[in-house]
């Protein structure tokens, strides 16, 4: 059946309209955003399917364009469509975020990192210079590298750092396999940022990485 025939109370759109967004179940969204079914398909029935194929919303939404296209009714419109609402979610959340006082608690940097790294498909490594009240500055993607990582060039943060008269930094990166467990490089490549930066005084105050789960934070490691 048609959703158009469906009685108005289910239809996703008036439901959003008369209940709200979170009122919806994430078939019920996507069905939103695919606007129709396919033959013998509604959009929610459709939705309904896709996110089983792809194993939920998430995986959906970070599949790449190849994988996102091969599934049923999709296409490179839809791709495109998806990609744009993602990115106007992460600037309207890291505008809320970047309106905060200051960048102390682990849990609010936790939150921008989210926003801004995570489901990244290639790994990019990144600064918040911050001043000497700990808020921030700017944020800055610095090196961007494959898949399996990014090279980092201390000389490279330490010029922006004083570019920025910045009196502090947090590091952060990515990791596309989704494992936040600091490998023995990131470690070291760490103590390489932190001593060459004291050089021209200027603190690290934590380096996160993001991946599946909750970013992984040096400093709450012992490994600062």
């Amino acid at each position: 059946m048609s959703i158009k025939n469906w009685p108005e109370k289910e239809r996703p759109r008036e439901k959003l309209l008369q209940m709200g967004p979170q009122s919806l179940s994430d078939a019920e969204l996507l069905a939103i955003l695919l606007r129709s079914g396919t033959a013998g398909m509604s959009a929610v029935d459709l939705a309904r399917e896709l996110l089983k194929d792809f194993g939920g919303l998430r995986s959906l939404l970070s599949a790449n364009q190849q994988s996102f296209c091969q599934g049923k009714g999709l296409g490179v419109a839809s791709y495109v469509q998806c990609q744009a609402i993602l990115e106007i979610a992460r600037r309207h959340y890291a505008e809320h975020l970047e309106d905060r006082n200051s960048f102390t608690s682990p849990e609010h940097v936790r939150d921008y990192l989210l926003a801004s790294l995570r489901d990244r498909h290639a790994e990019v490594f990144c600064v918040l210079f911050l001043d000497n009240r700990h808020r921030l500055i700017t944020f800055e993607e610095c090196f961007n590298g494959t898949i399996n990582g990014a090279s980092v060039h201390p000389r490279e943060i330490v010029r922006k750092a004083i570019h920025h008269n910045a009196a502090a930094v947090i590091l952060a990166h990515n990791h596309p396999s989704g494992i936040t467990e600091p490998s023995q490089a990131d470690i070291a490549l760490t103590q390489r940022l932190i001593s060459s930066l004291e050089l021209v005084d200027v603190r690290v105050l934590d380096h996160f990485i993001v991946g599946d789960g909750l970013p992984v934070s040096f400093s709450e490691r012992g490994l600062l």
